[in-house]
């Protein structure tokens, strides 16, 4: 799995992100403020090689739909061997700026959570935008975005989208990381 992540990494370090994969204490404080007992349908944007989706996995109730959007290939692969046996997790090929179309394929309307290990302060502009927008657009009134950067350079950016934020540290990751909860 590290070796899959490295290598990726050296491929396309701009939508990678980051050389080794998250660590479990990251895995742990993203998923943490998620409310596991109401939660019907949680987004994990950019999953990698699935390690906050295993956290997700581990907590989530059984009905909870789990929907992975994945757009590098191998990464997709991967997932796809891992999890496709799970029930109610769908995993797409596919850019996060599409979930409104990816949700719709799954008569669902709107999500309680999302989680992204996409790295936006490598990612331009014009695709953390629409990435953002449809992120605040399909969250339920109290529904939480989270995601995590290894700086706070993106987060008045990303503050634009979502009402209120919440920012922990985890330092036992490498390199270390800010997690935003954000709301709408």
């Amino acid at each position: 799995m590290g070796e899959l992540f490295i290598s990726q990494y050296a491929k396309k370090p701009r939508t990678v992100g980051a050389i080794l994969p998250s660590s479990r204490y990251l895995a742990a404080k993203m998923v943490g403020e998620i409310n596991f007992e109401t939660a019907n349908v949680i987004v994990e944007y950019g999953p990698g090689t699935g390690v906050f989706t295993k956290e997700l996995l581990k907590r989530r109730k059984q009905g909870t739909v789990l929907l992975l959007i994945e757009i590098n290939e191998d990464f997709y692969q991967y997932l796809l061997e891992e999890y496709s046996e799970e029930k109610n997790v769908h995993i797409i090929h596919g850019s996060a700026e599409h979930i409104k179309q990816y949700l719709e394929g799954y008569g669902i309307k709107c999500v309680d959570y999302i989680v992204s290990g996409l790295p936006f302060s490598s990612l331009p502009k014009n695709l953390s935008i629409p990435i953002l927008k449809e992120a605040a657009s399909i969250l339920r009134k109290e529904g939480m975005f989270i995601t995590f950067q290894y700086t706070k350079m993106k987060k008045m950016f990303i503050e634009q989208f979502f009402s209120s934020m919440k920012i922990q540290r985890e330092f036992l990751n490498l390199p270390p990381a800010y997690i935003f909860h954000c709301q709408k």
